[in-house]
């Protein structure tokens, strides 16, 4: 093969003028991952459904059949039945074991106030016989010397004191003269005709009677009032004695 002298011209001016080409440095480039390396969530999330419209249900297992759960479902449903009985016994059971012990909270309570009340009114009617022999005393004991009237006075600040704290219990000293009889509080031990009152007039307390709140600790022994003789007109008298 044959050149012409302008062909060699030509290719000796392109050499001069065309640098030398660079050496070329290939770098390692991360391989791309193969269709074996990747991660489960990866595929996993790459073959899930957009939505339930994309699922495929022919690949789902055929239901079973009928017979196989209905004697399993109905078993379970008349335990839950049976759950639901004995939850409503209980329930029945602690609501009335909750009313049967606030009642017997409350019949207690009250029971032992009134066992209470009765024991302190027991204790004070035994001290009121020793109040009225104090008032039997002072009435029939005249000092008459300055010994005598110092002992009375001792005695009878003794009796003070003791009515003093038997108020301070809440004990009451009836007053029924000039009241009308009434059998739950007094005793009536005397009658006597009077024409100035009423039928049934309380005249005279003749033993004190006392109360500690609306219980009666002892009854008032009373004198009370009966119907009065008639008494004749005055006509009848003069009448009488102008005959005589």
């Amino acid at each position: 093969m044959t050149y012409s002298p302008e062909e060699n011209l030509t290719e000796d001016n392109a050499s001069v003028n065309d640098p030398a080409p660079e050496a070329v440095v290939e770098t390692p480039t991360a391989e791309a991952p193969t269709p074996e390396a990747a991660t489960p969530e990866t595929s996993a999330t790459e073959e899930a459904p957009a939505t339930l419209d994309d699922l495929d249900l022919s690949e789902l297992e055929e239901p079973a059949a009928e017979g196989t759960y209905g004697p399993k479902v109905a078993d379970l449903l008349r335990e839950i039945e049976g759950l639901k009985g004995q939850l409503d016994d209980r329930t029945g059971q602690h609501m009335r074991l909750t009313a049967d012990f606030e009642n017997f909270r409350r019949r207690t309570a009250k029971e032992r106030e009134e066992l209470e009340l009765r024991i302190r009114c027991d204790t004070i009617r035994e001290l009121l016989s020793v109040i009225d022999n104090f008032e039997r005393a002072r009435s029939f004991i005249k000092p008459q010397t300055d010994g005598e009237l110092n002992l009375h006075k001792s005695y009878q600040g003794i009796y003070r004191q003791l009515v003093d704290s038997l108020k301070r219990l809440g004990v009451v000293k009836m007053r029924p003269e000039g009241q009308e009889f009434d059998p739950n509080l007094h005793e009536a031990v005397m009658r006597e005709p009077s024409n100035e009152h009423p039928e049934g007039t309380v005249l005279e307390q003749l033993q004190d009677g006392y109360l500690l709140g609306d219980r009666v600790l002892r009854h008032a022994m009373v004198k009370v009032a009966a119907p009065g003789e008639p008494v004749v007109a005055s006509e009848d008298n003069d009448q009488a004695a102008s005959e005589s």
